[in-house]
């Protein structure tokens, strides 16, 4: 018996697989897996393709422009900054330096991520419950993280998130099965990259952490040195892609920014909301979230009953259960629950479906008229989710689905908006968006006469406010941007009764150094009005507008 098999058979520290969850049918199944496998990805994929070019939102145009500058050799945080930590935004410069910078091409990259998360979640339940649930759970994350209930054409950090921190878990039960040192250091890493991608990735590290002490101490049970030593190689692991960061951005002389931000703001930013209305809002968005996919959210909470009621499948309670609850976790910071948070708990949710579906698969083993069952069964929740969307996956074209998700948000609009900048301006012109639309400067390419490319921040209730009013003041009045482009449209500032006014006393007499270049007015029923120079002149909007101001020569 070689070294390895005995590391296996004998000195694991991975819980074993009961008998009755093993795949017993060998390479044919397995090769089979992989079938469905790629003609579920086939499947998503060709969605993903037909909307290809969906309008970005705010968030999308935030990671374009942060991406676009960082190709420029500007580091985020100094010209361009928000709460969110930097891993995105590289992520972002990584696809448009290989694809383009273009709204096909960010959606390109999403696809790729996508396909490749649910390849890894496929793996990870493979390794946990054999091929049917790997197949099962691969399945139905593809179609849930594809949903317009989680905004899933949107290339949200969410996405970007799950890759490595599914890598870094699977990562970690190699670690636990062979007992190797530097594979608790490399799933560390792995999962230390998702949190710089987004904060809330920082839940699925302590999940992996919780967890490998927890399979450790049932084994030996007691802390020992090899423990003990390689928790600290993954804590290590899990704090030097942060580290990285902070060391790069202090050199790069932005790191008081990046603090101010994503720490002592952000930290406000979280605090905002009551655990009142946090839950309130909780019970409001959760019917959205689950929509037309009801029935397998229906068969994961079947599968969470299994887990907990039948023998076979306990020996995975500690991981299922971990991974679902600070899965759920990850979607709670700030309690603010909006829709593509919930991607979070996606791959939580399509394990336990592929649990369920699996223990239905053994109950039908020796059926040999039934075993067909199973499979059926899925088919039918899963085709009656797709069936349900049937309109947002194949009829609508990418601006309508655009609507149907973020309607009356301008996302469409700023795609002319910034057409009209960029054909009417310098390239080394500076534009200044008053409102949250950073995709018109992506769109433009044009850079922004100020670092607040949201104005969310500027409305609400905290101590840096005013401050922020009147440092994007100084900004604006520092550039004089050659065109402001002001959104009147209550969506995009958030604006409420307590809020800071100093931007909006401001504004009515600044506005005097401009003219009126354009007016982009938005009907009930998604209907669009565009007026231009001589037609802007005197047009008086009657509902929510869009304008497009140019500075006035001297």
């Amino acid at each position: 018996m070689s070294k390895r098999t005995k590391k296996r058979t004998g000195k694991s520290s991975q819980l074993p697989t009961p008998s009755s969850l093993r795949d017993k049918s060998g390479g044919y199944y397995r090769f089979v897996a992989w079938g469905l496998v790629i003609a579920a990805i086939l499947f998503i994929a060709a969605i993903r393709i037909r909307l290809l070019s969906t309008p970005l939102e705010r968030d999308e145009g935030e990671f374009a422009y942060m991406g676009q500058l960082m190709l420029q050799g500007i580091p985020p945080y100094s010209l361009a900054a928000n709460m969110k930590l930097p891993g995105t935004y590289a992520a972002y410069a990584l696809i448009m330096a290989v694809f383009g910078q273009t709204i096909e091409s960010i959606h390109i990259g999403l696809l790729l991520v996508n396909v490749s998360t649910m390849l890894v979640l496929f793996l990870l339940a493979r390794r946990l419950f054999g091929n049917y649930t790997g197949v099962v759970a691969c399945t139905t994350y593809g179609i849930l993280s594809l949903s317009p209930s989680v905004l899933g054409t949107s290339a949200h950090a969410t996405h970007f998130v799950l890759l490595p921190a599914l890598g870094g878990i699977a990562l970690l039960l190699k670690a636990l099965e062979l007992d190797k040192a530097i594979t608790f250091f490399l799933s560390g890493i792995l999962l230390g990259l998702a949190f710089i991608i987004k904060q809330q990735g920082i839940f699925f590290g302590c999940f992996a952490l919780l967890y490998a002490i927890g399979v450790q101490i049932r084994k030996t049970r007691t802390l020992t040195r090899p423990l003990v030593i390689r928790t600290l190689l993954f804590i290590a692991g899990l704090l030097i892609p942060y580290l990285c960061i902070c060391i790069t951005l202090y050199a790069l002389g932005v790191f008081h920014k990046f603090w101010f931000w994503t720490v002592l703001y952000a930290a406000r930013y979280s605090s905002l909301q009551s655990l009142a209305d946090g839950f309130s809002l909780f019970l409001k968005q959760a019917p959205r979230i689950i929509d037309g996919f009801y029935l397998l959210w229906i068969l994961a909470g079947i599968g969470m009953l299994i887990v907990a009621w039948k023998k076979e499948m306990q020996t995975r309670w500690l991981f299922t259960y971990g991974f679902f609850i600070f899965s759920f976790l990850a979607v709670c910071p700030g309690l603010y629950f909006r829709e593509h948070y919930f991607v979070l708990l996606l791959p939580a949710v399509a394990l336990f479906v592929g649990i369920t579906m699996k223990y239905v698969q053994m109950r039908c083993a020796d059926l040999k008229t039934f075993q067909f069952i199973p499979l059926l069964l899925f088919l039918m929740c899963f085709s009656h989710g797709v069936f349900s969307e049937r309109l947002f996956f194949f009829t609508l074209s990418p601006a309508m689905a655009c609507r149907y998700m973020y309607f009356p948000n301008p996302f469409p609009e700023s795609i002319a908006i910034a057409e009209y900048i960029r054909n009417h301006s310098a390239r080394d012109s500076t534009i200044a968006v008053l409102g949250s639309e950073p995709q018109i400067y992506f769109y433009a390419h044009r850079r922004s006469a100020t670092s607040y490319i949201y104005t969310y921040s500027l409305m609400e209730n905290h101590k840096y406010a005013l401050t922020m009013h009147q440092e994007m003041i100084r900004e604006i009045e520092a550039n004089k941007p050659e065109y402001l482009i002001y959104v009147n449209t209550p969506i995009s500032w958030l604006r409420r009764a307590e809020s800071e006014t100093a931007l909006f006393d401001w504004f009515k007499n600044y506005k005097g150094n401009y003219s009126m270049a354009g007016i982009i007015e938005i009907f009930p029923g998604s209907k669009t009005k565009y007026l231009w120079d001589e037609q802007a002149q005197n047009y008086s909007p009657q509902s929510n507008a869009i304008f497009v101001l140019r500075r006035n020569s001297v």
